[in-house]
């Protein structure tokens, strides 16, 4: 008897095979001539040898369509198992407006006019700055059009970064050694990162260095080459470390920097590097500059109101 085996790699088994293992049995009902079983992370199946090319190619499309989508269900099984191309089950899913597919099955897209001119942007421009308030979707955006660009292999590594800027709090009393004083500061794109991607493929891309999330600090001296990298929280770099970061731009590279310069954490009297590299560029050919604003806060309805209010009273100053 014939033999083939599947070992599953950065997926997990038990998101693939489903609860009580009912995606399996989707699978032995559609060949029911071979013998499948699934244990720990592999898929064996075992019959004729025309049969198991058959079921090679439907679990490699499966296999494509979990990778992409993070989810599988009875009704995307069974129009994989019976389509006659990978190109079948998907064209029905696609939307000009989604990036990316997150896990559960998600779809993360632009949700406002000014989100989708930053995609545009993006795709335009090889360096962008996406201006607005907390809450406009800057980072979320930024992070998933990265996560889209890394799966469709147009670069090879994401780099997020941020100033380690103390916005009223102490970072050497904070307990920990380096990593653990400045993961709180990163913890935004982290957040992003797990609505995008499994967390078992997350934790392999950070463990070999295809996701890399580190301050400010440690991007110099480096060029950054096929990489999509993302500066957030811009407004809180000086002018050197601005200088700093948009020097790293390497080949076939993307960089989309975001701030909101009305919450700058520097010391009184330090410019913004991000306001100042904003003149300083608005007319350089191949820089993209989006402005969001309140209409684009996606957070609880409250936030919209809260920036409002703070905007009143400023604007009265």
């Amino acid at each position: 008897m014939n033999e083939l085996i599947f070992e599953l790699e950065e997926i997990s088994p038990k998101e693939f095979f489903g609860a009580h293992n009912v995606n399996i049995e989707l699978l032995k009902k559609y060949f029911p001539k071979l013998k499948i079983v699934a244990r720990g992370n592999k898929i064996k199946a075992f019959g004729d040898e025309e049969l198991l090319e058959e079921f090679d190619r439907r679990l490699t499309m499966l296999l494509a369509q979990y990778a992409k989508y993070n989810k599988l269900d009875e009704n995307t099984i069974e129009r994989v198992l019976t389509s006659v191309s990978s190109e079948d089950y998907n064209t029905s899913q696609q939307s000009g407006e989604v990036i990316v597919h997150g896990v559960g099955g998600r779809t993360i897209k632009a949700q406002t006019a000014n989100q989708r001119k930053l995609v545009e942007s993006i795709r335009r421009n090889d360096m962008v700055f996406a201006i607005g308030p907390a809450g406009t979707g800057k980072t979320y955006t930024g992070v998933a059009l990265a996560v889209q660009a890394l799966k469709n292999k147009e670069v090879k590594r994401i780099i997020l970064t941020r100033p380690a800027v103390e916005a009223g709090e102490n970072l050497g009393f904070l307990p920990g050694d380096l990593k653990e004083k400045l993961d709180p500061y990163m913890q935004p794109l982290y957040d992003a990162l797990r609505d995008m991607i499994a967390p078992e493929k997350l934790a392999h891309y950070l463990e070999n260095g295809t996701i890399q999330i580190a301050p400010l600090a440690f991007m110099r001296g480096r060029t950054l080459d096929n990489a999509f990298v993302i500066l957030d929280e811009g407004q809180n770099t000086t002018h050197a470390q601005m200088k700093m970061f948009l020097t790293r731009m390497g080949k076939n590279a993307k960089f989309l920097l975001t701030g909101d310069p009305g919450q700058i954490d520097l010391p009184r009297r330090t410019i913004s590097g991000l306001k100042e590299a904003m003149l300083i560029l608005k007319n350089v050919q191949g820089v993209g500059m989006i402005f969001l604003d309140d209409k684009d806060v996606i957070r609880h309805k409250l936030v919209k109101k809260i920036i409002e209010a703070y905007d009143n009273i400023e604007n009265r100053g």
